[in-house]
């Protein structure tokens, strides 16, 4: 079982990005698991909890990622879940971990060592 979900979601060539308070990196919106929590489970409420005001399409998983990211050497284990269409005000409830929401390109932004693994997979140059 993956140790956390993400989330992707692009429309009109541009990606759903949130960005870390800590570190001013940017990620695909999700979060880690608690005790008993499905992957889906999951990705709920770290999306109502992080942008609360998001609509999203069903969700579809798309791969689990378990593997060492080969840039930055870290281990990965990711349950990555893809949606067709989000509306909704990007309103951030969770000011403590993330500052920031944003619909945009998927290169020529500075990415978490995951969020990089997915944008390569899924949106290759």
């Amino acid at each position: 079982m993956a140790k956390s979900s993400k989330l992707v979601v692009a429309k009109k060539g541009r990606v759903l990005l949130v960005r870390r308070r800590r570190d001013k990196l940017w990620m695909f919106p999700g979060g880690r698991k608690r005790a008993g929590e499905s992957e889906r489970k999951c990705l709920r409420r770290e999306i109502k909890e992080e942008l609360p005001k998001l609509k999203l399409s069903p969700v579809k998983l798309w791969k689990e990622v378990n593997a060492k990211n080969r840039r930055s050497g870290r281990k990965m284990s990711d349950a990555i879940f893809l949606a067709k269409d989000a509306a909704g005000a990007l309103k951030i409830d969770d000011k403590k971990e993330i500052d920031k929401a944003v619909w945009c390109k998927p290169r020529g932004i500075r990415l978490t060592p995951t969020s990089r693994y997915i944008r390569d997979k899924l949106f290759p140059k």
